[in-house]
């Protein structure tokens, strides 16, 4: 008779966001599964348009999917129970267990929000069952107390769970001293017993010299510090979790191939554009609202998006189409991917009101397709072939809506026996559903080469490998991994 696997779980909460809680998880579930652990990510609930599809056909955000690479796994729709994708200002829509369920605005979310619980504590008890270690993955802050009540995310769920916690703090923002012990004194007293250590993150410099700060910290919160963790410039090397990324972005590279992406105010999974980020020949720009599409670029790249007639509109108010026009018009390239391929057609037609008012809207006319939304959403991981140059593309389609016209009889890809996306007479203008295609380092590179880019030597997967090893070295030179992994308790359910 075997024994039944005992699972252990630690849970990571921060002071606030962008703290680093995505990035240590992914370097301790390197770390630990390297040890020879069967680690697990978790993340309750997330609030992000940068979605990964799973292998049981559902979506979870970004950060999961890369945690899970990290572990050596491939992700599950356990691995992210609920995931929130913001639509509009006021509403997202609330995916649970891989699948959409609902659209809410954030009033109607936090006052019904206490029924997606057992899908949660289900989720998580899936995968413990098959696990030894489960690094799970806080959201926002527990600080914010005014939305305790009902929560998924924080301690509404370490609670449920019976889950240890570990506080980071981010010392290269400022007032890190004042985050982690105010998050102690507004905490109820039950919520701060729950944390039992904390971390320092992102620190510039030699940590020694912040000595006094760790000792005054301990000394007001009581809590042991396991480490401080020095910056680590590598994580650009990394997909980012959300579009905050993106906010204050610019040019990335040196290159003398230029591409420039419209930051759109619903941008969705964005990390397709992490690749070419990273060429060594490309310059790539992240145009920001405000500012025209540069004059000077080769590629403009129409990204996806959560709400592609909103976004066109947007587009539109920024003067962008103008700007893509003339663009065209000098004979630049334009690539529109999966929102952005439907932007790029003639016509979307929205029948049923899945994104506002039912009705139809003019795209910008660089291609002639005509896409429909329709309810069901595609989501699935595929291997096709790229058309113009043959190389393999492995990727993943995430979309609502079909796309019909002339162009598409010269596709940009096949999919088995099944075209995708469409091409212009000429071929400077083109539209594909498949995320991820550019992390293909074949593809990547005949494509560039096809627009007049020199060839590059970027190893794309090999070095998302390397940086995620760097990572789990770098965490364990600067946190006391041991006393960690002996904080993390038995899974209870």
């Amino acid at each position: 008779m075997t024994s039944q696997r005992t699972c252990t779980a630690i849970m990571l909460m921060g002071t606030g966001s962008d703290v680093g809680k995505s990035l240590i998880a992914a370097g301790l579930c390197r770390l630990f599964t390297d040890r020879g652990l069967k680690v697990r990510p978790f993340k309750p609930q997330n609030m992000s348009n940068n979605a990964a599809v799973t292998i049981d056909g559902g979506e979870i955000g970004r950060a999961q999917a890369l945690q899970a690479r990290a572990a050596r796994t491939l992700p599950t729709v356990h691995m992210n129970p609920i995931l929130l994708k913001p639509e509009t200002t006021t509403g997202a829509q609330v995916i649970v267990q891989g699948r959409r369920a609902a659209t809410q605005s954030a009033r109607e979310f936090f006052k019904g929000r206490g029924k997606y619980m057992p899908a949660i504590l289900e989720s998580f008890a899936s995968l413990a069952r098959d696990a030894d270690l489960i690094i799970i993955e806080g959201a926002g802050s527990p600080a914010e107390v005014n939305l305790r009540q009902g929560d998924l995310a924080n301690m509404g769920f370490a609670e449920a769970a019976k889950i240890p916690v570990i506080l980071i703090g981010d010392i290269h923002r400022g007032g890190v001293i004042a985050s982690l012990v105010g998050t102690k004194e507004i905490l109820a007293p039950d919520d701060a017993l729950r944390i039992k250590g904390f971390i320092i993150n992102n620190f510039h410099g030699d940590p020694e010299l912040f000595s006094e700060g760790v000792a005054f910290t301990v000394a007001k919160t009581g809590w042991p510090c396991l480490g401080v963790v020095p910056h680590f410039a590598a994580a650009r090397r990394l997909p980012a979790e959300d579009a905050v990324a993106l906010e204050k972005a610019a040019r990335s590279g040196k290159g003398s191939f230029h591409i420039a992406v419209p930051r759109l105010p619903r941008i969705a999974n964005f990390d397709d554009l992490d690749p070419l980020k990273l060429e060594p020949n490309v310059t790539l720009s992240i145009v920001q609202p405000g500012t025209p599409l540069p004059r000077d670029a080769d590629l403009i790249i129409i990204p996806g998006s959560k709400s592609t007639i909103a976004d066109l509109e947007a587009l539109r108010t920024e003067g962008w189409h103008v700007d893509l026009a003339t663009h065209h018009r000098s004979g630049g390239a334009v690539l529109g991917l999966c929102g952005g391929y439907q932007m790029l057609g003639k016509v979307i037609h929205d029948p049923l009101g899945l994104e506002g008012r039912p009705g139809s809207s003019p795209g910008l006319a660089l291609l002639d397709v005509e896409t429909t939304l329709v309810p069901s959403k595609t989501l699935t991981r595929v291997q096709a072939r790229h058309v113009a140059g043959g190389a393999t593309v492995s990727g993943y389609e995430i979309h609502l809506g079909t796309t019909k016209g002339p162009d598409c009889a010269r596709p940009f890809a096949m999919i088995g026996d099944a075209p995708d996306g469409a091409c212009a007479k000429g071929g400077r203008v083109m539209g594909t559903y498949i995320h991820g295609l550019f992390s293909d380092d074949a593809f990547r590179r005949h494509f560039l080469e096809s627009l007049g880019a020199k060839g590059g030597t970027l190893a794309f997967e090999a070095t998302v490998e390397d940086t995620l090893d760097d990572l789990a070295r770098h965490l364990e030179k600067s946190l006391d991994i041991e006393r960690l992994l002996a904080l993390a308790e038995p899974v209870k359910l």
